[in-house]
Order: structure tokens, then C-alpha cells, then sequence
């Protein structure tokens, strides 16, 4: 018996001890002689990986401010904190920028110094979704290829905001408060890489104008579209996934050719006003029509 209990003693006293030195390794607690670049430049609130040393950790940590970013960095996490602002100077030095992520924060179009987000040359990817942004921030990188804005209060889109972004293929606008008001028919002018638009969950009444002619994917569902202009899919020859569930279409609503695309592969249409069958291509995979007033002969 104290045989067993001398080895379970032991054993914990082992396994404690791996357990503590592979965090110690990990997190930074190195002899100072040791210490490598990536330890020295890693702001203090934020985490390094050593086994990723492109990438920095600052999310969920209540900051207020961003930390100044080091050069060597690709990835950078803050989402889910308290920070207002996006200033220039942190990002001084981070000239290699691929990827910023910062949902879920406090951030205002008011807080976005003018050129913080610009002089970023190499961004790819940016995340504000879950902030308290009231239109699209601009200026932008040429550089973006995806921009998500989800549950926002944007209701502005300023002229010229996407004029210079032609590397953008995915812009997420959902959850917003956009009406009908905040597009002109120049909008989304030089966006000529744009594959998915997100606009649902907002407060349209009328089909956008004048959309991207490479569009492959346009989501309007939960808004108030009552319907959908003659000839409007000549203007994006390409869309093949139309969402348009929970809507208030009607029979009448719809073009004379209804939704006889050939481009067009998945339609929803769930939970509109429709009697009827709406004329659809024979290339059609999936047709989604439930919940609306069709009635079978």
C-alpha cells in the first residue's frame, strides 16, 4: 500500500513537472539570454506562439488600445475587447499585415484615423464585425480581397469607398440597417473582382443597382424586397446562388422571365408572397420555395 501511494505520489510530482516546463517553453519564461527576437518585440499583452511567430494573440483581454505591432507579423488577433480607436501609430511597423481580425470590440468611424488602415499595402483580410460602425469605413488597401462588416449600424455607404478596391471578392454588409437610400448607381463602381455579396438581414425594399458583374453569390434574405426590376440579372451574367428568403416578393413583383438564368444553380425564395411557380432555368439544382401562398391544382 505505501508502495502505491509512494509511486502515485511520484507520478503526479512527474507529470506536474512536464506539465510546467511545457508551459514555461511556451509562454515566454525563458533565461533572458535565451529570449529570441519574437520575445522581445511581443507587446505584453498579447501572446507570441513560438511555432508561430507571424502571428499575434491579443483577443480577450479587455484591451482599450491597440498595442504597437511588430514588423514580423502576419495574423493578428483582438477581437472580443473594449477598443474604441484604430490609430496609425501602432501599425507603423507593420508593413506585412495579411490578416487583422477585430470583432467583437467598441470601434466607431469617428475612432478610424484616416490612413490607419490604408497604408496597410499587404492586407488581405479584415474583420469588424460586432462593432458600432455607422457606414463603411474608407479609406481601404487596394490590397483587400474580403471585407466583413456583419452586425454593424451601417446605413451609409460613401461615394467612392469601393472605387479602388478591384482585389475584393467577399463583402459582408449583413445585419446592418442599410435602406434603399444609402446606394447610388455608381456604389459599387471598381469593385471588378467581387464574387459574394452579403446584404442580408438590413432594411431593403428594392433589388440594389447596378451590382458587380462577376457577383457569383448575392444573399438579400430577411429584408423587405418587394420585387425585382425587369432585365435586372443582365447586369451579373454569373450569379449562380440567389438568396432571397423572407422577403415580401409577389407574383407580380417579379420579372417576366422570372428567374429563367442559365447561370442561376441554387434559388431560395422561402417565406415570400408567391402563388405561384416562378418560371426557372432547366440548369436549376435547388429551388427553395416554402412557406409562401402556392397551392397545388
Amino acid at each position: 500500500m505505501a508502495t502505491t501511494i509512494c509511486f502515485i505520489i511520484w507520478a503526479v510530482f512527474i507529470t506536474d513537472s512536464v506539465w510546467t516546463r511545457t508551459v514555461r517553453q511556451v509562454y515566454e519564461v525563458h533565461d533572458p539570454e535565451d529570449w529570441t527576437v519574437e520575445d522581445l518585440d511581443c507587446p505584453r499583452e498579447c501572446f507570441c506562439p513560438p511555432s508561430f511567430p507571424t502571428a499575434l494573440y491579443c483577443e480577450n483581454r479587455g484591451l482599450k488600445e491597440i498595442p504597437a505591432i511588430p514588423s514580423r507579423i502576419w495574423y493578428l488577433y483582438l477581437e472580443n475587447n473594449l477598443i474604441e480607436t484604430i490609430p496609425e501609430k501602432p501599425f507603423e511597423n507593420a508593413t506585412q499585415l495579411r490578416w487583422i481580425n477585430l470583432n467583437k470590440n467598441k470601434i466607431t468611424n469617428y475612432g478610424i484615423e484616416k490612413g490607419a488602415l490604408s497604408q496597410l499595402k499587404k492586407l488581405l483580410f479584415l474583420f469588424l464585425e460586432d462593432n458600432e460602425l455607422e457606414e463603411v469605413p474608407s479609406p481601404l488597401p487596394r490590397s483587400l480581397e474580403q471585407l466583413q462588416l456583419a452586425r454593424n449600424k451601417v446605413s451609409r455607404i460613401p461615394q467612392g469607398t469601393f472605387s479602388n478596391l478591384e482585389n475584393l471578392t467577399l463583402l459582408d454588409l449583413q445585419h446592418n440597417k442599410l435602406l434603399d437610400n444609402a446606394f447610388q448607381r455608381d456604389t459599387f463602381k471598381g469593385l471588378k473582382n467581387l464574387m459574394q455579396l452579403n446584404m442580408a438581414k438590413n432594411a431593403l425594399r428594392n433589388m440594389p443597382p447596378r451590382l458587380p458583374a462577376n457577383t457569383m453569390q448575392l444573399f438579400l434574405d430577411n429584408n423587405s424586397i418587394e420585387g425585382i426590376p425587369e432585365n435586372y440579372f443582365n447586369v451579373i451574367p454569373k450569379v449562380a446562388f440567389l438568396r432571397l428568403n423572407h422577403n415580401k416578393l409577389s407574383d407580380a413583383g417579379l420579372p417576366s422571365s422570372g428567374f429563367d438564368v442559365s447561370s442561376i444553380l441554387d434559388l431560395q425564395l422561402s417565406h415570400n408572397q408567391l402563388t405561384k411557380v416562378p418560371r426557372i432555368n432547366a440548369h436549376l439544382q435547388h429551388l427553395h420555395l416554402d412557406h409562401n401562398k402556392i397551392k397545388s391544382k
